[in-house]
């Protein structure tokens, strides 16, 4: 069984910076790769960022160049550091342990957090 809990949202200024944290428990942590998704009002989930247990990643279109994802495996962390937030970043963030396929594409798995909400607004 394995659980998850996202921190470090909250209310933020465009241009403004976050830095979430996952803490995960489970021994699955380790060799799984770990994703942070988004969901805002009246849209889909989406993929933000993953990262593989050795630590290459992926970061959405959107976000490239303003958000970086990172995990500390002795802590059981993952996290997302968030920078030049925009209102179009306003979501609540959710944690996922995963897998990538055969193409290298991450894929959700079964485990998710409760999520963090990130409110970007003046």
């Amino acid at each position: 069984q394995v659980q998850l809990e996202e921190s470090g949202g909250g209310l933020v200024q465009p241009g403004g910076s976050l830095r979430l944290s996952c803490a995960a428990s489970g021994s699955m942590f380790r060799s799984n790769p770990m994703g942070w998704y988004r969901q805002a009002p009246g849209k889909q989930r989406e993929l933000v960022a993953a990262i593989t247990n050795v630590g290459f990643t992926v970061i959405a279109a959107s976000v490239k160049g303003r958000f970086t994802i990172s995990r500390d495996n002795p802590k059981n962390t993952v996290y997302l550091e968030m920078n030049s937030l925009k209102p179009g970043d306003t979501a609540v963030y959710y944690c996922n342990v995963g897998g990538v396929n055969g193409r290298g594409h991450y894929y959700a798995g079964d485990y998710w957090g409760k999520g963090t909400l990130i409110t970007v607004s003046s």
